[in-house]
């Protein structure tokens, strides 16, 4: 497929158009010579460090959540000139997704991680630039914030913070990934009994003390790769097109 067909295939279930607000260029950021794209990568961060994973595995397209380009104009220099002309050199188009990628209801990160927390009535939660990109829900039985960080840990990594500051035993939760903490002030406006997020944040700590809510911060990285290992099956299963996920965790 070209890239062109593969942009019009995202599109097609990935809210592009809609986020507005988003500051994040989504989409194609740097695209290949036109030549098709046989194996596709997917990563959370566009950084060297995913670029040269990507050439190594032979890959003609990586598909991040964080690309390079968000909003303001950028002086092409120092490491966003490396980052580009290495893309260019191995002809590897650069497809970013961010604030669709995060709201998105079936391979969203934060619809991936209410699923795997087992919520059930679930609904949209948090709002962000206008929209709400997150989700809350009931737990079928209570569970504890220990179970909870055991469900949403990737590849058993820690998170970065867990505040146990509520119940014992949660009813429900609310999930917003990356770093969204200030959502939870409307956890704390809608009586949920946890919040999850990506970074914890000085700012809402006495807040949730206060308001004896349980927030876990469970890494932007990790609370983030569960979108694009979404959209990865997704292409694998729809198109048949030969897929690897790239790890590079920053452990924040």
């Amino acid at each position: 497929m070209t890239t062109a067909e593969l942009d019009s295939f995202f599109r097609g279930f990935l809210d592009i158009q809609g986020f507005s607000g988003d500051v994040a260029m989504n989409g194609i950021q740097v695209d290949n010579d036109g030549s098709p794209v046989r194996k596709i990568a997917f990563a959370v961060d566009a950084a060297m460090e995913t670029f040269k994973q990507a050439a190594v595995v032979g890959v003609n397209m990586l598909f991040v959540h964080h690309g390079l380009f968000w909003g303001t104009p950028a002086r092409v220099a120092g490491n966003l000139r490396q980052r580009i002309k290495f893309l260019l050199d191995n002809n590897i188009c650069l497809y970013a997704v961010h604030l669709p990628l995060d709201q998105h209801p079936e391979f969203g990160n934060n619809a991936v991680l209410a699923n795997l927390l087992g919520l059930q009535n679930i609904e949209p939660f948090g709002v962000y630039h206008g929209r709400k990109i997150g989700y809350k829900g009931t737990f079928p039985k209570p569970i504890t914030v220990g179970e909870a960080v055991n469900k949403i840990s990737f590849e058993g990594r820690p998170p970065a913070g867990v505040f146990s500051f509520g119940k014992d035993e949660c009813l429900n939760a609310a999930v917003v990934s990356g770093g969204s903490s200030a959502n939870a002030r409307d956890a704390i406006e809608e009586g949920i009994d946890l919040f999850i997020t990506g970074e914890s944040f000085h700012g809402v700590y006495h807040d949730c003390l206060e308001a004896k809510l349980n927030m876990i911060a469970g890494g932007h990285y990790s609370t983030e790769v569960w979108g694009v290992q979404a959209v990865m099956r997704h292409c694998a299963s729809e198109l048949g097109m030969e897929t690897e996920f790239l790890d590079n965790p920053t452990g924040l």
